[in-house]
């Protein structure tokens, strides 16, 4: 039988009705979403269209209530810029590297690669202007904060991995109480970008090896961890884990990931974490 969720609290008669005619099974109210068991294979496609919400089927041997770490991208997942991007626009080049940033995230270019490209960028760039980033421009996507205090209530982990930069995740796992944080190190030499990253690249690899290092740490097997990301570098992290969740992601990204997201808030990751 495969597991659906409805990512909605809001069906209609109507809708109602069109669920149950399509999978041959009667949506369950399940405080906040739907869920139902069917053994039809539906184009998911359709059904998001009509019902104008999220829908999923989960993988059959996931298990929301032995779920025990969520490692999870920032740029553009956790919070709602890319912030090397306005970083850039301090420097009056936002679209210049803004294009490179989405051309990585599609999987066309080398990340790493395209790390340094655009790091070079900002070269002489005062440090405090990444304080004027953080305050005037970083915010959480709807639904985290949600999410966050669901994982600490919950005793589930949180990772932070990012192939952004530790100046943001570490302001974020004191604002957040994240358990775990892996980034790049911007160069900063006599209070300016250096225009270098400082230490190993951290990309699609690290991401990943972050998320076996601490299902090892921590005694659990891949199959507990959820993994959240929207662009290419996430997608190896994305595969080892026992459910990947593809936010407001790429197409590349929602066609390789077990579910996702692109009407809901990042608490719609609470549905699948109560079936």
């Amino acid at each position: 039988m495969n597991k659906y969720i409805f990512h909605t609290s809001d069906i209609s008669n109507k809708d109602f009705e069109l669920m149950t005619s399509v999978f041959g099974a009667d949506p369950e109210d399940k405080d906040g979403f739907y869920s139902l068991q069917s053994a039809k294979n539906i184009d998911l496609s359709v059904i998001r269209e009509q019902l104008q919400c999220d829908v999923n089927i989960l993988p059959d041997n996931f298990d929301g209530g032995q779920v025990r770490l969520l490692v999870t991208d920032m740029d553009s997942t956790l919070i709602s810029i890319e912030c090397i991007d306005e970083i850039a626009d301090m420097l009056g080049i936002k679209s210049k590297v803004s294009a490179i940033t989405e051309a990585a995230m599609r999987g066309e270019l080398d990340f790493e690669a395209s790390l340094m490209q655009r790091v070079a960028l900002l070269k002489g760039l005062p440090v405090e202007q990444l304080q004027r980033v953080y305050d005037e421009r970083l915010k959480l996507n709807p639904g985290a904060e949600n999410l966050i205090n669901y994982l600490h209530e919950s005793g589930i982990k949180l990772a932070l991995v990012s192939g952004g930069f530790t100046f943001f995740t570490d302001k974020l796992k004191d604002r957040l109480g994240l358990d775990y944080t892996l980034a790049n190190t911007l160069g900063i030499e006599n209070g300016c970008l250096t225009g270098n990253v400082d230490g190993d690249i951290i990309g699609a690899q690290s991401k990943a090896e972050l998320l076996l290092k601490l299902s090892h740490d921590l005694g659990i097997e891949p199959h507990q961890v959820v993994a959240m990301g929207d662009g290419a570098n996430d997608l190896l992290m994305m595969d080892i884990a026992g459910l990947s969740v593809a936010y407001h992601a790429k197409p590349t990204v929602q066609e390789q990931t077990h579910i996702q997201l692109n009407v809901a808030g990042l608490d719609a990751v609470i549905d699948v974490l109560k079936v």
